[in-house]
């Protein structure tokens, strides 16, 4: 497998931003909007996979010792290996993902082939983007998968749906000032690995050595509980609109009181904001600017 060396994968992931940064702002949309709903697909997918596996989990914080393989750890580890198909398809296919940009933009900056206003630009319409795509997959899960619908035409969330409800309901619980430094944290944590995925797939040339680079990082983000704002546009949206075909039976289960806690400005106040700023400082910062800083000199003989 070919593969190319530190310096050029830095030089080539400033080249890329440069290239991103020149679309016009329709088509920053249009591919924002494929790899939004993109990521959402990994996103669904894992909500699907990981389904009841936290109910035995349950079952161990019970004291039933002997409750099988079933822990938070398996969840998670099912989550995280799923997931990734999200990001391998938005890099193999040309999408364009806000986290990804938030370092790859940068680094054009920083290399002098950008303005800071176009870096900007950029992040702005394929946010809007993915948040479209994601929106768009959110929707097409609830009705779909997530719905539970009988002859008569009565509509219940399926259990993925509930599972759907559960992960949307932990991803607003961030409301202390405390909570949100950990939301930020967490933002900045899931970038940082993202972003190293990226650079992966950047340092392979061949299909096979991008799937892999990319893959181990995406899987560790999410099997480590990290927070990314665009499957968040995604976990959060599903879970609001899921939650408002709930059988009272699953209302009652799931808690009136908590579900009120889940709505569009929870979304945003307690989870997308703090989230997405982590994003962009785990991208540019842990990312963009201490590689470029680590192989400024290399990548200026290049020139």
């Amino acid at each position: 497998m070919a593969f190319n060396p530190p310096v050029a994968i830095v030089a080539k992931a400033g080249d890329a931003g440069k290239y991103k940064t020149g679309l016009p702002a329709w088509n920053m949309v249009l591919r924002g909007f494929f790899s939004g709903a993109f990521i959402a697909m990994g996103a669904g997918l894992a909500t699907v996979c990981s389904t009841g596996i936290v109910a035995g989990q349950a079952a161990l914080d019970a004291g039933f010792v002997n409750a099988g393989f079933a822990s938070a750890g398996i969840s998670q580890l099912i989550l995280g290996s799923v997931f990734p198909v999200g990001l391998i398809i938005t890099i193999l296919t040309g999408a364009e993902l806000f986290t990804g940009d938030a370092m790859l933009a940068p680094v054009a900056a920083f290399v002098h082939k950008v303005s800071w206003a176009s870096v900007l630009n950029l992040w702005l319409w394929v946010y809007i983007g993915n948040f479209i795509g994601s929106i768009t997959w959110a929707y097409i899960m609830t009705y779909g998968p997530y719905a539970s619908i009988t002859s008569t035409g009565a509509i219940s969330a399926s259990a993925f749906g509930v599972r759907g409800v559960q992960i949307a309901l932990a991803k607003v619980s961030y409301t202390s000032m405390l909570g949100l430094w950990s939301a930020f944290l967490k933002g900045i944590g899931c970038n940082w690995l993202v972003n190293l995925a990226v650079l992966l797939g950047i340092c392979a040339d061949d299909a096979v050595g991008k799937f892999f680079g990319i893959w181990f990082p995406i899987m560790a983000f999410v099997s480590s509980g990290l927070e990314h704002s665009v499957a968040n546009m995604f976990f959060i949206p599903a879970g609001i609109l899921t939650s408002g075909i709930l059988s009272e039976a699953q209302i009652a289960t799931l808690g009136a009181e908590k579900l009120a806690g889940l709505n569009w400005v929870t979304f945003l106040t307690n989870n997308l904001i703090p989230v997405t700023l982590g994003n962009i400082v785990g991208g540019m910062v842990f990312v963009g600017l201490l590689y470029w800083i680590a192989f400024r000199k290399e990548i200026q003989a290049l020139k």
